[in-house]
């Protein structure tokens, strides 16, 4: 099975190359590798790694509420 396809969620272990927060965007290199990046790092160096890498952006998640949230913190 392709892994590009079916890409394995980050999770709270995976943590941002440049700083060590968490991570919610993989870059896959074309070449072999991988480099994980929090949203902020993410914004400043994914616009040059779109044509080196598959871009796997899991940022949606930090706009999400919880399922799990009561009415006063949605």
């Amino acid at each position: 099975m392709n892994a590009l396809l079916t890409p394995t969620p980050l999770s709270a272990a995976d943590r941002c190359d440049r700083c060590g927060a968490q991570a919610y965007v993989r870059a896959v290199l074309h070449g072999g590798g991988e480099l994980f990046f929090c949203a902020h790092h993410a914004r400043k160096h994914v616009p040059a790694l779109r044509e080196l890498a598959h871009i796997h952006d899991e940022t949606d998640k930090l706009s999400a509420t919880s399922a799990t949230a009561g009415v006063d913190e949605r």
